[in-house]
């Protein structure tokens, strides 16, 4: 595989563990070890994106249903929202 993409997987893994919170590190971390290997390069993009999302917008979307920020609007959060833990 491509060692630039490798480093941006790893890059991803690390912002979804370290989010600030022990709940989001857990959330996250969790779905993004469990699919980061199944997403293409520019479904790694997406989750890029989503990982910029405060994780008040995240929590919101995932447990209140409450959108944000055009949240809804990425395709990772579609697959995020139908992970559970």
């Amino acid at each position: 595989m491509n060692n630039k993409l490798e480093i941006f997987k790893k890059k991803l893994i690390y912002r979804s563990g370290y989010r600030g919170t022990k709940e989001m590190d857990i959330l996250l971390s969790s779905f993004v070890n469990k699919y980061i290997d199944t997403f293409d390069e520019n479904l790694l993009i997406e989750l890029e994106k989503f990982l910029n999302y405060e994780d008040e917008v995240i929590l919101n979307y995932y447990h209140k249903n409450i959108i944000e920020k055009e949240i809804n609007t990425n395709k990772i959060s579609k697959i995020f929202k139908e992970f559970k833990l």
